[in-house]
């Protein structure tokens, strides 16, 4: 069925959820399974069937009674309402070893996300390409952002420097930071923040396997 999109607020868990919706769609596609009722995907992926349909219906799609979803028109649903239907620019800042794996990961154009320049302070890398992206000095940054219109920055370097080139981004137009540095930022209250915390997820699935060791599992 047709497509109609609304601005809609919606949870944190809800945006969670989505890309695992897409995740499993693509697996039907894959399969040749041309419609999937969100009962299916409720037992196929563990989630409450009532909380599926919320989830879908923000997309602003709606199934076929007694048929379901069509997998193709949902899938191009949650990718437009996630902003995964184009493809944006971002810069990435610290090419340490997380830089590196972070910038050759094609995954991402998928998403939406296209890495068109680093920018670090070491010489030694400062004009090499590093998967097929070209490293500048950070120096370059602010006038690159403005010049490129770029909204988006990827921060991966040392706490120590992380407020500085979080103050860096806001000076040069940035709209959003995704942030893997584990240290709270002070940004504008405009600025879009999400930050990875490698160490707190690290920690609780070091607490969760130590619970299922010391009850013997």
């Amino acid at each position: 069925m047709e497509n109609k999109t609304e601005m809609v607020k919606i949870s944190s868990k809800t945006l969670q959820r989505l890309p695992k919706y897409l995740n499993y769609l693509k697996k039907c596609s894959n399969r040749n399974i041309e419609f999937i009722s969100a009962s299916q995907m409720s037992r196929d992926l563990n989630i409450q069937h009532t909380q599926v349909r919320k989830d879908l219906a923000v997309t602003g799609t709606q199934g076929i009674p007694k048929v379901g979803h069509e997998v193709k028109v949902l899938t191009a649903s949650i990718r437009k309402f996630l902003g995964w239907d184009n493809l944006n620019s971002a810069f990435l800042i610290g090419m340490g070893n997380l830089g590196k794996a972070i910038c050759g990961y094609e995954g991402f154009k998928e998403v939406g996300i296209e890495t068109v320049a680093a920018f670090d302070i070491n010489p030694e890398i400062i004009g090499k390409r590093i998967s097929d992206t070209i490293v500048l000095h950070i120096d370059e940054f602010k006038d690159l952002a403005k010049r490129m219109h770029v909204q988006i920055a990827i921060l991966t370097v040392p706490v120590a420097i992380a407020q500085e080139m979080a103050d860096i981004c806001v000076e040069s137009g940035i709209h959003a930071i995704w942030n893997f540095c584990p240290v709270s930022l002070k940004l504008p209250e405009d600025m879009i923040i999400e930050n990875m915390d490698i160490y707190s997820s690290l920690g609780t699935l070091s607490r969760k396997l130590k619970e299922k060791t010391d009850k013997g599992l």
